[in-house]
Parts: C-alpha cells; structure tokens; sequence
C-alpha cells in the first residue's frame, strides 16, 4: 500500500459538493482517508476569475502511480470538470502530490507536483495533516517549505 496526498481545487460551481462527490468516487480505491480543512485562496496564473476552494486528502491505495492519475482524471469527468484553458477556472482539480516518498517523472505526470512547495493552498492544508512529512526532492519538511513562503506567494484568504 502506497500513502498518497491529493489536492483538489475548485472554482466554479458548489465546491464544496464537488469536493464530497470525488472523495466519495475515490474511497473504493483509497483507505484510511483523512482530509485537511477546506480554504478559499485566490487563483494563481489566470487571476480574473473567481477565489477557489482548496483542501488535501490523504490515504492509502494498491494503484500504482499511472492508475492513480487516470483514476483523479476520471473522477474529475464524473464530477463535472470542463476544459477551459490552462490555470483556468474549474469546477474540481485533482492534483497527485505525494506517491509515498517517490520521485517519478512521467510525460503526463510528475511527483512531487511541480508547484506544489510554491503553492499555499496546497501547503497549509498538507501541513494541518502532516507538517513533517519530507519533500523527497528538498528534504524539507512540508512545516518548512510552508514557512519558507514568502509573502507574494500567498493567496490564502484569511
């Protein structure tokens, strides 16, 4: 079994609906689920659009990092996400951050995440689940890298 960290993101529509419906069609192949409190952050690339809302969850799963990913991408479809633009608004985004403590560069998919230690919205809430858990490309704690932040890198609405 492999621990996982996903983060979902969503701007258009009930996000907190979309939210319970993909963790919902996620569970058959995740267990031990835990999930991070739920924060409105203002959107990052495109920014003339509405605030998102953004948590993490966390559990563990037999997929395989490939089946991981088509299975966030087929959830997405089912709840509802249309594809716009890049960085544009989005009614669920399911982003694979952490696949145990591996490094895994793919032509579709990269873990850790890219951005993720860039990204407040996804650090805060990995933190409130598992502030020492380790970036295995930095060897900093999630705590750290979140710390490190500087100011115009937050978008966490307070």
């Amino acid at each position: 079994m492999a621990t996982v960290y996903l983060a979902l993101g969503s701007n258009v529509g009930d996000g907190d609906q979309q939210f319970d419906r993909a963790i919902e069609l996620l569970m058959p192949a995740l267990s031990h689920v835990q999930q991070a409190p739920r924060y409105s952050s203002k959107a990052v690339g495109f920014t003339d659009q509405p605030d998102f809302l953004n948590t993490v969850i966390s559990g563990e799963t037999d997929l395989d990092p490939k089946q991981l990913l088509e299975l966030t991408q087929s959830v997405e479809q089912h709840v509802g996400r249309v594809k716009r633009f890049h960085w544009g608004p989005r009614e669920i985004d399911i982003d694979i951050i952490f696949y145990d403590n591996r490094v895994i560069e793919l032509p579709d998919l990269s873990i850790p995440h890219p951005r993720f230690s860039e990204r407040d919205f996804v650090l805060k809430p990995l933190k409130d689940l598992s502030p020492e858990l380790v970036d295995p490309l930095t060897h900093n704690t999630v705590k750290a890298l979140y710390d490190q932040l500087s100011e115009d890198k937050r978008s966490i609405k307070d």
